[in-house]
């Protein structure tokens, strides 16, 4: 069930948006969000520790449309009737829904830590609730929704976020989660995983308490970014610096790939500087397709040049064309 924390609560006000926000700017908000106040971009300051946790906390309830919808429902009683938590080994009230949340004891005194065994990340959890690398980091829970009337319950899932570099989002990884209780979960990194993407690994959540299905593992996942390449959906963007002789004569050149390799690239005589080259198949590699590689050639203007360089250069200006190349540019603002 849900926790009292949602009747005072108002997770649409917490993020900013309206009530009849789309999940799209849902998830834009919150990336803006969560990258401002991420305890890695404020070290030391608790209050955006504090503020990172709320944002994270109202995001994984309204992204789940299932909890949202219980949430709105929730919230419509107004404060009305007020839940107690259960006893001892019973699914919680509304005051306990959440008494875990962030690795906290709460009223039934079965908050759990979960720690992390390293398997190719550099403590991806660590800095969640601002901890530091190597760290702990405490899970929360979600709501296991009205359930338990009439039949068995379903466990509540375990709810939080996990940081991948780029490469082993465009790869994919391993991880080994730990819990406290000595219960190793191995989580699954698919290739392709995209920044905001949800993982859910169905059943290793929290047991039920009356004999139902067990909880989910509930992740978000952030992509970090990279020092050359940029993902737009399947397609990676390269941003490709050529010389202004390699540019009007043309050349081929090389351009990296995610793979670790090299492509050659033909740049056509007379190409334009943010021209954008196609390589099929290069991109991101998923189950549902490929993407391609969009290398943008990037005119690379000379800093410095000598005498000789420089008389060359006025020689060639003095026979080039003559033709304006703002010319169409101005004449179209004038319209």
């Amino acid at each position: 069930m849900a926790s009292q924390d949602w009747f005072d609560k108002d997770f649409y006000k917490i993020l900013g948006v309206s009530k009849d926000v789309p999940a799209e700017e849902l998830k834009k908000v919150y990336r803006k969000l969560a990258r401002k106040y991420h305890p890695d971009s404020n070290s030391g300051d608790s209050g955006a520790e504090a503020k990172f946790k709320e944002v994270s906390e109202a995001y994984s309830v309204l992204s789940d449309v299932a909890q949202r919808k219980e949430y709105d429902q929730v919230r419509a009683m107004g404060g009305g009737a007020r839940f107690t938590a259960g006893g001892q080994g019973q699914q919680g009230g509304f005051n306990d829904a959440f008494s875990g949340m962030f690795g906290g004891g709460g009223a039934s005194g079965r908050g759990q830590n979960y720690s992390f065994q390293q398997g190719g990340f550099d403590d991806p959890f660590g800095g969640l609730f601002g901890g530091g690398r190597g760290g702990q980091s405490g899970f929360g829970r979600s709501s296991g929704g009205f359930q338990g009337f009439g039949g068995p319950s379903k466990g509540q899932d375990i709810v939080s976020a996990v940081t991948v570099d780029f490469m082993e989002a465009v790869h994919g990884e391993t991880m080994t989660l730990q819990t406290g209780e000595g219960r190793t979960v191995k989580v699954k990194i698919p290739a392709g995983v995209a920044d905001a993407q949800k993982i859910r690994l169905r059943g290793k959540g929290y047991p039920s308490p009356d004999g139902g299905e067990p909880g989910d593992i509930v992740l978000t996942v952030t992509v970090g970014k990279h020092a050359v390449f940029e993902r737009e959906g399947l397609n990676l963007r390269v941003f490709v610096p050529v010389t202004f002789v390699e540019a009007a004569l043309g050349a081929t050149i090389e351009v990296p790939t995610v793979d670790g390799e090299q492509v050659k690239l033909k740049v056509a005589a007379g190409t334009p500087s943010g021209r954008v080259l196609r390589v099929k198949g290069r991109g991101i590699h998923t189950a549902k397709g490929d993407g391609d590689l969009l290398a943008v050639v990037q005119v690379a203007v000379p800093s410095h040049l000598d005498a000789d360089a420089r008389e060359a250069l006025e020689k060639f200006a003095a026979l080039a064309p003559t033709e304006n190349p703002r010319a169409d540019m101005l004449a179209k603002a004038r319209r």
